[in-house]
């Protein structure tokens, strides 16, 4: 069963109902959208496979798929998978199917002869295949490729679908609509390809390296396992000031994809702008890529320059913690503030990473995985309400518990998993990461935890604005979920619970990898400090048989 290459097929599949749902006629909308979900249905089903052969006590990367792809410059078409990246393959393919559902809106293009829903599942399908090649690459040109390419995609779901309107704003409110989704659309993409041309000096760099130390054949080579192992042992033959140099074009870019403080400006004008399932392809899968890169790339490939850096883009980590949780609290649009805890639970993300303890690798790890889920419970619950009420201010809610109870609860459970409540998933991953932290920068993990105050300001805040108190003028007749809106809904709030309070199955994957990435870095958990009197002062019996200093 495992020499079924199954990684090939992930990737591919998406790809496949892709095409397949281009080639629907242009007035059956429904037929389209059936073919995208799916489509989405069997790459969750391939994926669960991969879960099923993933053996969490075998070698660190399996499934391996290696073939010859451009022999004149060492690159392969090589894949694999580790605990690490098979969290978030699963987190990716569980998330698309939920997102065509919440953007089925069968009412949404004017025209039968519109290719409008067509489009836009393809691009979604095509975003999804784009991630997936990059999380099981062992590549690193293939992986840098994809890296860019999944750009082009997004760059149309955003520029191309909004969110619903009304359909009474006047002529001129539409041009301003559109020119302020194009503009948050061409940010994103120049911000990003920018950052990727960055990376793509590095990766040239990094290739010129191996080239002088012959590790491929006759010449340099791309492939991840070989170049690790290189730059371990100091084979790479690179003094500090190159590695440092390669190292930060690497960060750049996963920084501006993550997005790190200060090159996130990009998110949350593409947030808004987007529809609200494009927002969560993009802030918990896309945006992942990010993270993911600084966890596998920056760490495994240059463990010294990363060292050196640690202190710095921790500090820059606590910054958007703080940051993001500050600004969150002053938004007046709901979609934007949702936008704004994102930049702060990155931050989470990447201190962890650079915490480089193995409390702190997994608690990033499992925390990319819970920001996904909440993100795209709040998110979307938000989004929900938004399209019924046509306005994103929240000073116009109110009352919204009295008419809609359903879907005012599930906004407050995903909301208190936004603000890490126990029990709920995002809890036991900042409390890692904090942990983690704590023992290697304990100064950065005071400041990070002051986050949770202003989290629980913000979440709650907003909760009692938009949903208690009176019915405010036209709220009285915004509808409960619908069943189809439901269908999305119950199973991220059971993820969040199941994970909340049974996070082991997931943390039985991710530990080995991160344990096996920090033993290649030469990295290890500081070891606890104990004060010299303590060791010393003997110890003394009490009555009831138990020991006192």
């Amino acid at each position: 069963m495992t020499d079924f290459p199954w990684l090939t097929t992930l990737w591919v599949l998406p790809l496949v109902g892709a095409a397949l749902v281009l080639v629907v006629p242009a007035p059956h909308r429904t037929v389209a959208r059936a073919t995208g979900l799916i489509a989405a249905l069997a790459t969750l089903g391939v994926a669960i496979v991969v879960a099923v052969c993933f053996d969490p006590g075998g070698s660190q990367y399996q499934l391996i798929e290696s073939h010859t792809w451009i022999p004149a410059f060492g690159a392969g078409y090589t894949l694999g998978v580790d605990g690490i990246a098979l969290v978030l393959l699963l987190l990716t393919a569980a998330l698309v199917p939920l997102l065509i559902v919440a953007g089925w809106a069968d009412d949404r293009e004017a025209g039968s002869g519109r290719r409008v829903a067509h489009i836009y599942v393809a691009l979604t399908l095509v975003v999804e295949s784009m991630v997936l090649v990059s999380f099981v690459s062992l590549d690193i040109l293939l992986f840098y490729v994809f890296f860019e390419v999944m750009l082009i995609p997004m760059y149309f779901l955003i520029g191309g679908f909004g969110p619903r309107t009304t359909g009474t704003e006047s002529a001129e409110q539409h041009l301003a609509i559109r020119q302020q989704r194009s503009r948050a659309a061409v940010k994103f993409l120049l911000y990003n390809l920018f950052g990727g041309l960055i990376m793509l000096a590095a990766v040239i760099g990094l290739y010129v390296l191996t080239a002088r130390a012959d590790l491929g054949d006759g010449g340099g080579t791309f492939d991840f396992r070989v170049v690790m192992a290189a730059a371990n042992s100091g084979e790479l033959g690179a003094g500090p000031a190159v590695l440092n140099a390669l190292f930060l074009g690497f960060m750049f870019a996963f920084a501006v994809k993550a997005p790190l403080w200060p090159l996130h400006t990009w998110l949350p004008g593409a947030a808004v702008s987007a529809t609200p399932a494009s927002a969560v392809l993009m802030m918990a899968v896309v945006d992942k890529v990010g993270t993911f890169g600084m966890l596998r790339y920056c760490l495994m490939l240059f463990p010294s320059a990363s060292t050196t850096y640690a202190p710095l883009i921790s500090t820059l980590a606590v910054i958007g913690i703080l940051y993001g949780a500050l600004l969150a609290i002053g938004q007046t649009d709901v979609m934007r503030l949702i936008a704004y805890t994102s930049i702060s639970h990155f931050g989470f993300i990447i201190l962890g990473i650079f915490a480089m303890t193995n409390q702190g690798g997994s608690g990033a790890t499992l925390y990319m995985v819970n920001h996904g889920i909440s993100t795209a419970a709040l998110f979307l619950i938000a989004g929900f309400l938004v399209s019924r009420r046509g306005t994103r201010a929240i000073a116009e809610f109110g009352g919204i518990q009295k008419v809609a109870p359903v879907l005012a609860g599930t906004f407050l459970i995903a909301g208190l998993a936004t603000l890490s409540l126990p029990g709920l998933a995002p809890f036991v991953s900042e409390f890692l990461v904090l942990l983690g932290t704590f023992t290697r920068y304990p100064i950065a993990a005071v400041f990070a935890t002051g986050a949770l105050v202003l989290a629980a300001l913000y979440v709650l805040w907003l909760y009692q604005r938009m949903m208690t108190g009176p019915v405010r003028k036209g709220n009285e007749r915004v509808r409960d979920l619908l069943p189809r809106e439901l269908v999305v809904v119950v199973p991220l709030l059971v993820a969040l619970l199941f994970l909340g309070i049974y996070p082991k199955p997931v943390l039985d994957r991710i530990n080995p990898a991160v344990a096996g990435t920090l033993t290649t870095i030469g990295k290890h958990d500081p070891a606890p400090t104990v004060p010299p009197d303590a060791a010393t002062t003997p110890a003394v019996t009490t009555p009831s048989g138990g020991n006192h200093r």
